[in-house]
């Protein structure tokens, strides 16, 4: 049977069944409209019991031996490549993805659960010194409990995991909010892996619902000590705001207005391939995706005359068939919200290289130019096969323009000096710069996160340790201490 028969349901403590709420979510295909689904919303009062049953659950596997916990991601790494073809169908059919797409979102998340693996036997302590005679100190790192997930409908499958396998590994229980257009994809699919590689019962809890029915319930409730939020700034700045009016951690992965950064001695070839790749990578449907190629005028008429040609031949269609490059957006809102930004910028004396066709979901790309520095367009995020290309003069404007924007988590160089290169980078107000790379990387040992309107925190690596535990100190007095009274 279909993942979206079998898994369109609410998964609670372990049981799987329907909301109790009034209304129902439909998924949707996004390339041809299909109705794969309907399910009805989990209420209040199934978010609280999703967390009691969490906070239950997560007290006896904080105890398990690390290595009980380290079998369970061995076997999701089984189940994942066994159910692998199954999976892709889902990605395709419940995004939109495209099967290049699906292979790589499916091969990072078995990376992720190979570093759970890691993870699971971290040494979390360590003895300090003390001045006081005879005395020891020992900092724990102890789990946080349970951690609320958000995740977004781009890459769903890995940006629910991302969070949801570091937390468990170090001991945590998780409630997963999918996004309501990935529901699937983006939660039940997760708790189904879990489930199948012997996960305990309660640990990963999966409630498919909306604000307008639990309001704020999921951040506000009072078990979840860490909120991990994937998201847009907006809604982020919100989470931000109620989950800190209730002393709660928050680790928030937002959006991004990526520069990819051409200076006047880069590989033109080389750095058109990492450009096409870096805008239409999914729809552009990804925060790390390069919003604006900045190009040394030097280098902007060949390499905007190849740029352009190597975007008019990108396959636009069905993202089943593999020679597809660029399949729908999740929705018609979005494809809405691209064409009136193309429309936007043309208005305010943009030229249009290639000027984009909407049918549907799906939208072609378009390459802009002569965009005036006062457009909108430059400084926010456009999240659809748009691509911006603005000319500088030399690498001080090279870097000026990247930073000229509120949001700050990628951007690339291309440079045939890796020096410069990376000075350059280091220059750029973001939390991940890569020369003579694409912008759009993602590694479990590396600290991703963003700058200023990108986020907060960081994920992947130590950094998940600082994320998902908190500190405690224990003393050890080992001779009498002498009190002043």
């Amino acid at each position: 049977m279909s993942y979206f028969t079998d898994l369109a349901l609410q998964c609670i403590d372990g049981e799987w069944r329907p909301g109790t709420g009034s209304w129902d979510i439909i998924d949707f295909n996004p390339y041809n409209g299909e109705k794969l689904a309907s399910i009805t919303v989990a209420t209040r009062d199934e978010v609280d019991e999703a967390y009691r049953a969490a906070e239950r659950a997560q007290r006896e596997w904080a105890a398990t031996n690390p290595y009980t916990r380290r079998r369970v991601f061995e076997r999701a790494i089984r189940v994942i490549e066994e159910s692998e073809p199954r999976i892709t169908e889902a990605i395709i059919a419940e995004l939109g993805g495209t099967r290049h797409k699906a292979a790589f979102e499916i091969h990072m998340v078995k990376e992720f659960f190979r570093e759970a693996l890691q993870l699971s036997l971290n040494p979390l302590g360590e003895i300090l010194p003390s001045s006081v005679p005879g005395k020891e100190n020992r900092v724990y790192r102890d789990p946080v409990g349970v951690v609320g997930i958000i995740s977004p409908f781009n890459y769903p499958f890995l940006l629910a995991v991302k969070s949801a396998a570091p937390a468990l590994a170090l001991g945590n229980a998780v409630v997963l909010k999918p996004h309501q257009s990935t529901p699937v994809c983006g939660g039940t699919l997760v708790a189904k892996v879990l489930e199948d590689a012997g996960l305990p019962p309660g640990l990963v809890n999966v409630v498919i619902t909306d604000s307008a029915e639990i309001g704020d319930t999921l951040i506000e409730h009072p078990v979840p000590k860490v909120i991990s939020f994937t998201g847009s700034d907006r809604v982020g700045r919100h989470v931000s705001t109620v989950a800190g009016r209730n002393f709660k951690r928050v680790i928030l992965q937002l959006g991004s207005n990526s520069g990819l950064v051409v200076l006047d001695d880069a590989d033109v070839d080389y750095a058109v391939d990492a450009a096409v790749y870096s805008r239409f990578v999914n729809q552009g449907q990804l925060c790390m995706a390069a919003n604006r190629i900045i190009v040394d005028r030097r280098l902007e008429p060949e390499f905007t005359e190849k740029f352009v040609e190597r975007v008019s031949r990108l396959v636009v269609g069905d993202p089943e068939n593999p020679e597809t490059h660029i399949g729908p957006l999740i929705n018609s809102r979005q494809a809405e919200r691209v064409t009136a930004i193309v429309e936007q910028a043309l208005a305010e004396g943009a030229t249009a290289l290639l000027h984009g066709e909407v049918d549907g979901n799906l939208v072609s790309p378009s390459v802009l130019t002569d965009l005036p520095e006062n457009s909108l367009l430059r400084h926010e995020e456009i999240f659809g096969p748009v691509a911006l290309i603005i000319p500088v003069d030399g690498e001080e404007e090279a870097v000026r323009v990247a930073n000229d924007t509120p949001y700050g988590l990628a951007g690339a160089v291309h440079s045939a000096d890796i020096e410069r290169g990376i000075a350059v980078a280091r220059r750029i107000d973001a939390g991940m710069v890569h020369v003579n790379d694409s912008t759009v990387a993602d590694e479990p040992i590396v600290p991703y996160g963003g700058e200023k309107l990108s986020g907060l925190g960081r994920l992947n690596g130590p950094q998940v340790v600082e994320a998902f535990t908190t500190t405690r100190w224990v003393s050890i007095q080992r001779e009498r201490s002498e009190f002043p009274f």
